[in-house]
């Protein structure tokens, strides 16, 4: 078993990493929560139910369990499905030495995460993470559900008591999911280690990439992540860093219409766009051209597809989370591995995005 250790200002914890580790949650979770646990809910959605719930469920003994199944989706990070989760808690009789158990993928876990944060105040939560995307949003504490307005507007800050990841569950996925998954393995890489992203870069196919070498990229991946939440756990600062790709991505989602493109793959298009803003504000060559066809190789689209509106893009990136004054400020990098949060010009905004924008082909 692969072991990370989360240590956050509010809380230490760890992501355990092995094949088959879902039966295993409820006699691991014993070693680590401090006190009693009262009683159960799993949270889950209409993918994972028929694959791994049970399973989850079983692993429990003598405790009270409830489960609580959401339509697979970006739609269901709402407020009508927070509702109906709060709703289905209260019936349930949790209190607050409860647990609920987010199995599932980022949805299910930011959504679970923020009915943890909220019940009573407060409640513990752990993440059984089933795709290669929530190894990322599993991990930090940031939970949320979405606005129509913005993805992830209402959230909190909430760790979890551990993060248990199951890399038998990956094989389940299609390969929009493992695309999805493996752009943020490749922000990790940008923002803060040269070596990895290399590494990165000799796989071509993400759907194959080996057992052994997969535990070793998510645990690699992971401790990226680790190190920048230890640093600040409530992204005032460094933390920021992490959002690399995604004032653009997150626009071009809301645009599309959550569920239209996957998170990965908004986050590729955002970061290449990224790459090229860096390179005309700090005048460096980031050689986005080998990376995009790479990219493109591995299947993702890089160009902002054409259906988005150049303005509406532009104001969804004001309303991002770390806009100023309705000003843009992106995550560049001076270098692979040096990133810097930056006020950008909107000419500058306009100009990249203008050479961004998918062009219809004629004939």
């Amino acid at each position: 078993m692969n072991q990370v250790q989360i240590e956050a200002k509010s809380k230490t914890y760890g992501v355990y990493i092995d094949a088959g580790i879902r039966h295993q949650v409820g006699d691991l979770i014993q070693d680590v929560v401090t006190e009693p646990i009262s009683s159960v809910l799993v949270i889950t959605d209409s993918t994972v139910e028929p694959l791994y719930l049970q399973d989850v469920v079983a692993s429990f003994q003598d405790v009270d369990i409830y489960t609580e199944v959401i339509k697979s989706g970006e739609a269901s990070k709402s407020f009508s499905v927070y509702e109906q989760v709060l709703t289905k808690a209260l019936e349930s009789s949790l209190d607050r030495k409860s647990l609920i158990v987010a199995l599932g993928g980022g949805v299910v876990g930011d959504l679970a995460g923020f009915v943890a944060a909220t019940y009573m105040r407060g409640i513990r939560f752990v993440q059984v993470p089933t795709t290669l995307l929530a190894h990322d949003s599993s991990v930090g504490g940031k939970v949320a559900i979405n606005h129509p307005l913005g993805k992830n507007m209402i959230g909190s800050f909430h760790q979890p008591e551990a993060v248990f990841y199951d890399t038998e569950a990956l094989s389940s996925l299609p390969d929009k999911e493992w695309r999805s998954g493996f752009a943020e393995v490749i922000k990790h890489g940008f923002i803060q280690d040269e070596n990895f992203l290399v590494w990165l870069q000799g796989i071509n196919k993400v759907k194959e990439i080996p057992l052994d070498q997969l535990s070793t990229l998510l645990k690699r991946s992971i401790s990226v992540k680790a190190k920048i939440v230890q640093e600040d756990e409530q992204e005032s600062g460094v933390r920021a860093y992490l959002n690399f790709g995604h004032t653009l991505g997150h626009a071009i989602e809301s645009e599309l219409g959550y569920g239209a493109i996957t998170h990965g793959e908004a986050v590729v298009i955002g970061m290449v766009f990224a790459l090229r803003v860096s390179e005309e504000v700090n005048q460096v060559d980031l050689n986005v051209t080998q990376y995009e066809q790479w990219f493109n190789e591995l299947g993702y689209q890089t160009k902002v597809p054409m259906s988005c509106d150049k303005k509406s893009l532009i104001s969804k990136m004001k309303q991002d989370k770390k806009a100023e004054a309705k000003s843009i400020k992106l995550v560049l990098l001076n270098r692979v591995g040096d990133p810097i949060l930056m006020k950008v010009p909107p000419t500058i905004i306009e100009k990249i995005l203008v050479e961004r924008m998918e062009v219809e082909s004629v004939g």
